[in-house]
């Protein structure tokens, strides 16, 4: 267990170093959904709320390696499919990992990390939409600085809110 996991941070810090040059989610908001996601796991957070930081998390990783390959002229369909399946496997063998028990507890029916993963990822790229809209209808210019860190992270906290008033009361 102590390999598996020391070799998911090694291959997730050479990932995050290699991809610094790709801006298409800001490193800032990337970091800080990271942040919020070890911190809630720590602390022992119910896994939807954990989930739906780790979604966001996620999309903001697949959206940093489209832009960055985007601007490295990768114009082939096949390679950006072949980049999403990877974080899928990645996001999946979570679940595989020794002593790791996912599944046991449902929400809505579904396993409570992976619903929560879904709707991080959701919400994360709604906010990142509505960022990029306030932007070409502003002309080019945000609303005020660092609006593409407050718009995706305001919007995971918000849907965290949301669903730890649904769970804990």
């Amino acid at each position: 267990m102590k390999k598996i996991s020391m070799l998911y941070a090694l291959c997730s810090m050479l990932f995050a170093l290699c991809a610094q040059s790709a801006l298409a989610v800001c490193p800032v908001c990337t970091i800080a959904v990271g942040v919020g996601l070890e911190g809630m796991r720590i602390l022992g957070v119910d896994d939807v709320i954990t989930g739906i930081w780790a979604g966001g998390l996620i999309l903001s990783m697949i959206m940093w390696t489209a832009g960055f390959m985007h601007r490295k002229g990768v114009k082939n369909g096949y390679w950006y499919l072949f980049m999403l399946a990877v974080y899928v496997l990645l996001v999946a063998s979570v679940w595989w990992l020794p002593n790791v028990h996912f599944g046991a507890e449902t929400f809505m029916g579904i396993d409570k990390f992976l619903f929560g993963i879904i709707v991080g990822a959701v919400v994360f790229y709604a906010a990142a939409k509505w960022h990029a809209a306030i932007k070409k209808s502003n002309g080019g210019a945000s609303w005020f600085p660092m609006q593409k860190v407050v718009w995706p992270v305001g919007a995971l906290t918000i849907a965290t809110a949301i669903f730890a008033c649904v769970i804990y009361l």
